[in-house]
């Protein structure tokens, strides 16, 4: 599906990138990364590969001229296709160019935009990765990661995951085989809906702020028609007026939406992004991350679109 020449399944997302830094690195080397990743991701450049000696220099995901400079002698740039979790898509043709004018590779994080969406390796990635627990599986029951990339490349990451035990299980396999099958039908529904969701959001008094890359308000407009085929994919972020407190709040009145930090499956979901996802941050990081206080991201599942709007309506009259 990602067009490369092989694959090869992790026991977590995190299991997977972990491999890739740790089967490509070594002490003394440098990974170039954009600023707008996951907060797993994050941290564990920030605070567990230095432990190693390998470290994590960060740069906005626009900051093509701070990234160059810092990828003379590094040994790879990482990014995500749409960032988490503000939903930025990443030039990934432009941050391409860079690596390879650089000579290292460009690793990607597929994740949020899926294959159906967009596919990196045909715009320039060396490795595309996914946490195969998100739109993958498709049904919140799992649990995996995928590394995808040429036989080459892919060898020795394929045997750090062997060495450290990093393999999927059997019965985690059979579900991602399951939601591969109905993957380009989710995702197509999930991308509707949550456009329909974050115009309405665009336009609710409550709502300080709309993060969605098909919107034609969004500064990753263009970026989303050119790679990703005008479809924003499945996930939106929001920042409700009012702060923490208020977002707390908001939460705790939806109904028909979960409060849970997962994404990509047929229950739409809702996690305050400071206070679950992106708890290994402090204020500054949050701050220069584009995190607000107020900052929630929503996971769109199946379920009518015009259900949806409604709930997060009433739980916005709520509080």
């Amino acid at each position: 599906m990602e067009g490369t020449h092989a694959a090869e399944a992790f026991a977590s997302g995190m299991a997977a990138i972990s491999s890739v830094f740790m089967s490509f690195c070594a002490a003394g080397d440098r990974v170039v990364a954009v600023r707008q990743l996951y907060g797993g991701t994050y941290s564990l450049l920030r605070d567990r590969l230095p432990q190693y000696g390998i470290r994590g220099e960060f740069y906005d995901l626009d900051d093509y001229d701070g990234i160059e400079r810092a990828l003379d002698g590094a040994r790879m740039l990482y990014c995500e296709t749409i960032g988490n979790p503000r939903i930025q898509v990443a030039d990934l043709p432009r941050l391409a160019e860079l690596a390879a004018a650089a000579g290292v590779p460009l690793v990607v994080d597929n994740t949020f935009a899926s294959p159906i969406l967009c596919r990196p390796a045909e715009h320039g990635a060396s490795i595309v990765l996914h946490s195969a627990t998100k739109f993958i599986g498709g049904h919140h029951d799992l649990v995996g990661g995928i590394v995808c990339a040429d036989d080459d490349v892919l060898g020795p990451i394929r045997r750090w995951g062997r060495d450290i035990g990093a393999t999927l299980s059997p019965f985690n396999a059979w579900l991602g085989l399951r939601g591969i099958a109905t993957m380009h039908l989710r995702i197509e529904r999930s991308s509707e809906s949550a456009l329909k969701i974050a115009r309405f959001l665009e336009e609710h008094p409550q709502v300080d702020a709309v993060h969605y890359p098909a919107l034609d308000s969004s500064p990753s407009k263009q970026l989303c028609d050119r790679l990703l085929g005008g479809r924003g994919g499945g996930t939106l972020a929001f920042e409700v007026s009012g702060g923490r407190e208020r977002a707390a709040k908001f939460q705790d009145a939806l109904e028909l939406v979960t409060a849970a930090a997962s994404l990509g499956g047929i229950h739409s979901l809702l996690v305050h992004a400071a206070s679950v996802t992106h708890t290994q941050l402090d204020e500054s990081e949050l701050e220069a991350a584009g995190i607000s206080a107020g900052f929630c991201r929503l996971s769109v599942g199946l379920e009518d679109a015009d259900d949806l709007i409604d709930d997060l309506e009433r739980a916005l009259a709520r509080t």
